[in-house]
């Protein structure tokens, strides 16, 4: 069986390299494009990819960013959330608890120790929810606008195009 093995490896492997054909589609596929916006950029970051190429891994642990992405080889150490991602999971929970606060005390007859589990719970869950994504999304950011030590990403030639017959000047 060997053999067979081997020998149907050199048809795949001739197969592939035909002509450079399929190479090139395989290379160009590969290596996805920049996004096109800010917004782009920043919904990549949110969702823990690479917010150059949008496919690798943004963190491998829970807030310990990739120093280099995996796919894109972006380098990524140059970020510098600090604090303020925990600023902003903090103010988002808060937005988020408010009302759901106000209609437990108004509206449910809970005491006041089974209140304060509940939001306690709640607020240790949301935050802990929110700070990954808030983080990804500010480090994306930052890359995007060329903030603490990044150079900002060339951007797609169609961003810089004018728009439907309007003149640059």
């Amino acid at each position: 069986m060997a053999g067979f093995e081997t020998l149907l490896d050199r048809i795949v492997d001739d197969m592939r390299s035909d002509n450079g054909a399929d190479k090139k589609l395989a290379h160009k596929h590969d290596i996805p494009g920049l996004p096109k916006t800010a917004l782009e950029a920043f919904v990549r970051g949110l969702r823990g990819r690479c917010p150059s190429c949008g496919e690798g891994k943004m963190f491998p642990r829970l807030l310990k960013p990739v120093e280099h992405c995996p796919i894109c080889g972006q380098d990524w150490t140059a970020q510098q959330a600090d604090d303020f991602p925990a600023y902003v999971a903090i103010i988002v929970t808060g937005h988020i608890l408010a009302p759901i606060i106000i209609f437990m005390i108004n509206e449910i007859g809970f005491s006041m120790w089974t209140n304060l589990a509940i939001i306690i719970i709640l607020a240790l869950i949301l935050i802990a929810a929110l700070l990954q994504p808030a983080k990804g999304a500010i480090i994306a950011l930052q890359w995007w606008m060329g903030l603490n030590g990044f150079e900002k990403p060339a951007r797609p030639d169609e961003a810089l195009a004018p728009k439907d017959g309007q003149n640059r000047s």
